[in-house]
């Protein structure tokens, strides 16, 4: 079978090296050239790409069955596996840290050594179909044919219809990173869990994420609808924050870490699902199907559980040209409940910043169920699979009388030690900004190492 993949991110590159595999002539257009002779890679129109992202089982576990040589490169160019006991969960915690361009580039160097794989710089202008048959793909200009069209091209898809969604919710929030490496001999800040430190406070939320050879990346997330706290852009203002807070201070101390960007804007975050296009000879996979939020850093263990789903359907005999069908359906089913999970639980965190209670009239969320968790332990029975993300959110319907019991108790979700949301203005108002430093993103990393 000839396949093309529009897009050689990570979801393209997995997917196709995976069908190279079982013998499938397979071609990814990318409009991206991949990284430079010296190392240097921007990777052209991702703006996530010097983002943090999580890295869960799923991702691990998909190349270490599928595609080892893959995994093998992602841990000689420094993946960190984690496989952690928690106290009170039934097995480890699994994930990986490492950086998103560490991820995407060990996925590049395996897949230039894959039979029958080839990644190839152009533009998929449009979609070729015939008879109401998707037949190949426009690139450039040119035609070319194949039997299977893959859209891998991520959350801002060009092909025709990609506009029409089932679940479109904006999250009202926005976020700043910026990224950081640890000295030689420091060691690591404090961690709230195997994953990263969270930081809850009355206003806004603050994450760090630790990544291989001492990277880590700090995330201050905000309610779009604060325009105090925009100036969190800028590298002083969002120095004075870390120092302010006790945690990210912990991290961030120059004696501790230096940085090694400037600070990166995410915003216009959304959480989207889009059904499959009812086109034989078509399937879309990955964020061209559900894109997430990155509070739960969902996104990449997602388009994972895509790939194996769809690659179990087509072991199992279903029709490649109508593959759309039954992969449709098993979407909906596994992707489109987390899509919906992220539009509650997103929705809360931002009224709960805005200074509103939870509300007890309305089904609890997954994330107020978690939460309840610090008040009565019975809870945590219940949480694994939903936290690890090998059952869906309703399986925490069990501890949702559990999680309400201890709201209607009067208890709340604690803060972390550190300024609220007026403080933190306060903290910004008193920054006096140089030239230099009203710049987001001075600099960036483009580099491996």
């Amino acid at each position: 079978m000839k396949v093309i993949v529009i897009g050689a991110g990570p979801t393209g590159l997995t997917l196709g090296a995976m069908l190279a595999r079982r013998g499938h002539r397979v071609t990814a257009f990318d409009r991206d050239a991949g990284p430079a002779r010296d190392g240097f890679w921007r990777r052209r129109g991702v703006m996530q790409f010097d983002h943090p992202h999580g890295f869960r089982a799923q991702v691990r576990d998909l190349l270490i069955e599928e595609w080892p040589e893959a995994w093998q490169t992602w841990l000689d160019l420094g993946a960190e596996p984690i496989d952690r006991e928690v106290p009170g969960a039934p097995a480890a915690v699994v994930g990986v840290r490492s950086r998103r361009s560490t991820y995407e580039r060990a996925l590049r160097r395996a897949a230039s050594d894959v039979r029958g794989f080839a990644v190839e710089i152009g533009q998929v202008d449009r979609l070729v179909e015939q008879g109401g048959i998707v037949t190949g793909v426009s690139v450039n200009g040119a035609q070319v044919n194949a039997d299977l069209v893959v859209d891998a091209s991520g959350r801002i898809s060009r092909l025709p219809d990609s506009d029409v969604v089932d679940l479109d919710g904006d999250t009202g929030m926005a976020y700043v990173t910026r990224t950081y490496r640890r000295h030689r001999r420091a060691g690591m800040g404090p961690m709230t869990g195997p994953i990263a430190w969270v930081g809850i406070f009355d206003g806004y939320q603050v994450y760090v994420f630790p990544h291989e050879h001492g990277h880590f990346s700090v995330v201050i997330i905000r309610p779009t609808a604060d325009p105090d706290l925009t100036l969190l852009r800028h590298v002083d203002a969002f120095d004075a924050t870390c120092r302010a807070i006790p945690g990210l201070a912990d991290w961030t101390d120059a004696a501790h870490a230096a940085p090694t960007s400037g600070v990166l804007i995410g915003g216009r975050l959304r959480n989207v699902y889009r059904s499959q296009r009812a086109l034989s000879g078509l399937v879309a996979v990955g964020d061209s199907v559900a894109t997430t939020a990155p509070t739960a850093g969902r996104g990449v263990a997602m388009a994972s559980m895509q790939i194996k789903g769809l690659l179990d359907l087509l072991d199992s005999g279903a029709d490649a040209t109508a593959i759309w069908e039954p992969f449709g359906g098993w979407c909906d089913a596994w992707m489109r409940p987390w899509v919906e999970d992220h539009l509650a639980m997103d929705g809360e965190a931002v009224r709960s910043w805005q200074g509103a209670d939870i509300d007890l009239g309305r089904p609890l969320t997954s994330a107020a169920i978690v939460a309840a968790a610090q008040a009565d332990p019975r809870i945590n029975a219940h949480l694994f699979g939903y936290m690890t993300m090998t059952k869906l959110p309703a399986s925490l319907a069990p501890a949702e009388p559990l999680a309400r019991a201890v709201y209607e108790s009067g208890w709340r979700q604690p803060t972390s030690e550190g300024p609220t949301r007026d403080e933190l203005v306060e903290v910004l108002a008193s920054v006096s900004f140089s030239g230099a430093a009203r710049r987001s993103s001075s600099y960036h990393q483009g580099r491996a190492g």
